[in-house]
């Protein structure tokens, strides 16, 4: 399919006083279906049968969620074991087997897997006593369920998430099985068929392991949480007010993208559609005002990539973060908040270079909402964010926090009778965060598979070690290496079994060199992120091209550009890790924080090439090196990465006034 755009330059947009919206057409769904695997569901109505069962499965799993949040979970195997299935029935009803499977119905091989994938489930909640009894002498029963488990993941994986991460979890189970017989370097002594089934189905180790158990408590309902604030008008009302505070500023839409694909992408978790969906909106207005087409889908793909790593939700990514490390969440989410606004600084400053060099204005006032009235309006649809900051900051659990914010946006929503929620839109609801939660659980199932055999046969050891040879002692040859080794493991995937993969087989390198575990999780999660956008895979970046009609790897090598403090960062906080507020005293995390914003500020010149005016090769280098000498905190490379950075400034300053002057 060729790539197309939603909508040309000329598409009109209509503003009034409370709203701005592009008269566009709806979201591309073949384009969104192109990049994103999780789009290419069946569509069938409530009033066919393949829909009532999907939507009485869909809300009583959310019922299910709600319940155990306010009444404890199930035991950790069977609680699991529950979700995992019911996740995967409904994936082989909505996923068709191949592009050419029916469309508007499941076939009979969907509903076979469909049942057996809930008797997985069933299977460990009826026999869980005996399971425990047994446990380590499985008999052939327990077996052939953990055999058919197995099949059964990966197959729904490559129907909603695709098959690179189910070849990945492919190779790394025939690995397990195939020790004896590769090289030295990589060779163990190998696994049975029973023994993998055993590990992967009957412990908490594989497919049953932290990933799906945070799936099962914090994510699903953090996107359920998510699925209620888009009906009840937030999508919208981040919209409006991002138009009425930076539309009309130089290249306003660039920076209202950068705004509202922020704060939705932190909430959705997927960059990807978060670029499809509000792309629609904020591409075309960048193309009217003169962004160039491949730089607008590159500000769209920055921006929804960083929404994975900007507090309070970080994708749904910090609470697996917070459980792989056992620390707090809370404790995750400050120490993101300084890196994730200093790449989004990055963002901005290039935005605003490439505006003031091209001579690009913003949108004219009277065609923008009024904030006072936005806010007026809609600012009560705030409360339910308030509420969970609130939650969390006062040391409530997660699934505390999620729960009652559920409740205070039907709550919130209410105050007013133009964002009332009825009860259909609670039930509806209900269904959306289910189903939007499959590819994520999904993903936490099969990348499951890949941990179990990572620390069943020391694999991840084996990479950290190795990770550590070719690094010859070197922390920053070490981090370089650990860099390409997370864009490489997380091409092609969701932000959060990226990350899974890459705290497995990544951060213990780091950890060996002497870089704390907070800091270590937070480099290799940066990196996986950004895989989104790095080419040759950038599916984010590829998916903003589509809707912008400009070229895939053109609009790539933009979002890289747009994102480059993205790739700086983390080296800065590893060098100094007041920056994630570890060890540190309130006068060190600001002299930090101004170093590091100049240096962003810097490196967005240097890549922009202006800074007043258009500078010449030797002032880019010069601004390049300051931002460089910024990256490792010192009293000397401070300052002369400082002085460098304000002596361009000032040269570039009296250069514009002598123009200005003789014009």
């Amino acid at each position: 399919m060729q790539d197309k755009k939603l909508l040309d330059d000329e598409e009109i947009i209509n503003c009034s006083e409370s709203t701005c919206d592009v008269e566009p057409e709806v979201a591309d769904e073949e384009l969104l279906e192109k990049f994103d695997t999780e789009a290419r569901f069946r569509k069938f109505g409530r009033e066919t049968t393949p829909g009532k069962i999907v939507f009485i499965m869909a809300v009583a799993l959310s019922i299910f969620h709600l319940y155990t949040a306010w009444r404890g979970p199930l035991v950790t195997l069977m609680h699991r074991a529950v979700h995992t299935s019911v996740i995967m029935s409904l994936i082989f009803i909505l996923y068709p087997f191949t592009k050419k499977s029916p469309k508007n119905k499941p076939t009979i091989l969907d509903w076979s897997f469909s049942a057996l994938s809930l008797s997985l489930g069933a299977y460990i909640v009826i026999n869980y006593n005996a399971l425990v009894m047994r446990a380590g002498m499985p008999n052939d029963i327990d077996i052939a369920f953990g055999i058919m488990a197995i099949l059964l993941v990966l197959e729904a994986a490559r129907r909603i998430t695709g098959k690179e991460i189910t070849i990945l979890a492919t190779i790394f189970l025939l690995y397990a099985f195939l020790g004896p017989r590769l090289p030295g370097l990589i060779a163990h002594r190998g696994y049975g068929i029973r023994d993998i089934a055993d590990y992967m189905y009957l412990s908490t180790e594989g497919i049953y392991g932290i990933a799906i158990g945070v799936s099962s408590t914090y994510i699903f309902l953090f996107v359920l949480f998510g699925a209620f604030l888009q009906k009840s008008g937030m999508g919208q009302f981040f919209n409006d007010l991002s138009m009425a505070l930076a539309g009309s500023g130089k290249g306003g839409p660039a920076k209202v993208a950068v705004i509202s694909s922020g704060f939705l992408g932190s909430i959705n978790g997927s960059a990807i559609a978060n670029v499809v969906t509000t792309g629609a909106f904020t591409i075309p207005l960048m193309k009217k005002i003169g962004y160039d087409k491949e730089f607008s889908g590159g500000v769209e793909a920055a921006a929804s990539c960083g929404g994975q790593i900007l507090p309070p939700v970080m994708g749904a990514t910090a609470f697996i973060m917070a459980e792989y490390l056992g620390v707090k969440y809370i404790t995750i989410a400050k120490s993101a908040v300084i890196p994730a606004l200093l790449y989004y600084l990055g963002v901005i400053v290039i935005i605003h270079l490439r505006a003031c060099k091209r001579g690009l204005n913003g949108l004219p006032k009277d065609q923008l909402p009024k904030a006072g009235v936005v806010l007026k309006e809609k600012g009560h649809l705030l409360l339910p964010l308030f509420g969970l900051l609130y939650f969390l900051l006062s040391g409530k659990t997660p699934i505390y926090a999620a729960f009652w914010s559920i409740l205070l946006t039907i709550v919130a929503s209410a105050l007013k009778k133009e964002t009332r929620m009825s009860f259909g839109d609670i039930i509806d609801s209900l269904e959306s965060g289910a189903r939007t939660a499959l590819g994520v659980a999904m993903s936490c199932a099969v990348v499951g598979l890949i941990i179990g055999v990572a620390t069943q046969t020391g694999f991840g050891l084996k990479l950290a070690g190795a990770i550590l040879f070719l690094g010859k002692g070197k922390l920053f040859l070490t981090l370089v290496l650990t860099m390409v080794a997370c864009i490489v493991l997380g091409m092609g995937l969701p932000s959060i079994p990226a990350y899974i993969i890459t705290a497995t087989m990544a951060a213990p390198a780091l950890y060996k060199m002497g870089v704390p575990h907070l800091v270590s999780h937070m480099f290799v999660f940066y990196f996986g992120m950004l895989a989104n956008l790095t080419p040759p895979v950038a599916l984010a970046a590829f998916a903003g091209a589509g809707i912008a009609g400009g070229s895939p790897s053109k609009t790539g090598f933009e979002a890289v550009k747009l994102a480059l403090a993205g790739f700086i960062v983390p080296y800065v906080f590893v060098y100094s890790p007041s920056l994630l507020l570890v060890d540190t005293t309130l006068v060190k995390t600001i002299l930090v924080v101004i170093t590091a914003s100049i240096g962003v500020m810097a490196l967005g010149a240097a890549v922009e090439g202006y800074l007043n005016k258009d500078l010449n090769f030797l002032e880019r280098i010069l601004l390049l090196t300051a931002a460089l000498l910024l990256i490792k905190p010192g009293l000397y490379s401070d300052l002369t990465g400082v002085s460098l950075f304000v002596a361009i400034f000032m040269i570039s300053r009296i250069k514009l006034n002598k123009e200005a002057s003789k014009a």
